[in-house]
């Protein structure tokens, strides 16, 4: 009786923990996407997400970058194209032990190991290069701070979009664009 009751407990403990997790409902013109956030894995890169979640930053913004069989990255740039002003860039966290696997949500950045503000891209595939191997900006990697639970089959139209070259800042640009018109949390 006592092992029926401790698992009972265990199993109420781990849907407890499961509810309480960080979830967010993408709506796009493609499709809605719901992403799981780690935020005891990349909890700076997960608050500042949802700030710019909370704040309704990212609706309107498109995917501006995507290559197929590799990722798609959005979150910087209306749908004209405009570069919308962000908060100041966050330590990364690529160090965290998550994986650019398949279907995570992960910091983009510049050069600049420590440049990530509201940018973000999913790997369409597993993307080891991508994980933390060393400390120079080559070798750092980019911080994995979610994974899609549903809605890869939208992702995976996304990342089969035709794309044009539109200037050096716009070499994947799909054609036509992928907007996305709210992102949300969601319980």
């Amino acid at each position: 009786m006592k092992k029926v009751l401790l698992t009972l407990m265990l199993l109420a403990c781990m849907t407890v923990s499961a509810l309480a997790a960080d979830l967010v409902e993408m709506k796009t013109s493609a499709g809605t996407i719901k992403i799981e956030l780690y935020s005891e894995k990349a909890p700076l890169s997960v608050e500042n997400f949802l700030q710019y979640v909370d704040s309704g930053f990212f609706d309107g913004t498109v995917f501006h970058r995507v290559i197929d069989k590799f990722m798609i990255q959005g979150g910087g740039f209306d749908q004209n194209l405009k570069r919308k002003l962000t908060a100041d860039p966050i330590k990364n966290e690529a160090t965290n032990g998550l994986a650019n696997d398949r279907g995570t949500l992960a910091m983009a950045r510049t050069s600049v190991i420590d440049s990530g503000t509201s940018q973000f891209f999913i790997n369409l595939i597993d993307n080891d290069f991508l994980n933390n191997r060393g400390t120079t900006a080559r070798t750092y990697g980019y911080a994995v701070f979610g994974k899609v639970v549903a809605g890869m089959d939208v992702v995976d139209k996304i990342g089969q979009s035709r794309t044009v070259r539109k200037n050096m800042l716009f070499q994947n640009l799909p054609d036509p664009l992928v907007v996305i018109e709210s992102v949300r949390r969601i319980k």
